[in-house]
């Protein structure tokens, strides 16, 4: 995989058991396999109004929100236009959302799809999928 697209509500705003951290876990992993040159995205159903907490720049190559773009998840479209975006073929993403809906959508449009339930779980698929380590 080449590419990690993660919604922002439920998924990036999602600490586990861990409130000390500077950084939701999963924004510090988009951090970390950006540096190692797998391409970033935020995909959120927000108003085109949104955008990330500041700081959080150099974390993503791309933030798509449904208000911004006029379709939203879990329509086809927008996964295509991420992945466009990111300038990768929906089959070289992975998609992370806490909503099964939108994870079947993104597997639809030909990528590969997270169920977020926990940072833990999520992390311990990531970490196959991006063949990273990202735990500890």
């Amino acid at each position: 995989m080449r590419g990690l697209v993660l919604d922002f509500g439920g998924v990036l705003t999602d600490y586990g058991d861990d409130y000390t951290l500077d950084l939701p876990p999963l924004a510090a992993v988009a951090g970390r396999v950006r540096r190692r040159g797998v391409r970033t995205a935020i995909l959120s159903n927000a108003d085109g109004l949104w955008s990330p907490p500041d700081g959080w720049e150099e974390l993503f190559d791309v933030v798509v929100t449904s208000g911004e773009v006029g379709c939203a998840k879990p329509d086809r479209r927008i996964y295509l236009l991420v992945a466009e975006r990111l300038g990768l073929a929906p089959d070289a993403c992975v998609f992370v959302d806490d909503l099964a809906v939108n994870v079947r959508g993104a597997a639809a449009a030909g990528m590969v799809g997270v169920h977020h339930r926990s940072v833990r779980s999520t992390l311990e698929e990531l970490e196959v999928l991006l063949e990273v380590p990202l735990r500890g």
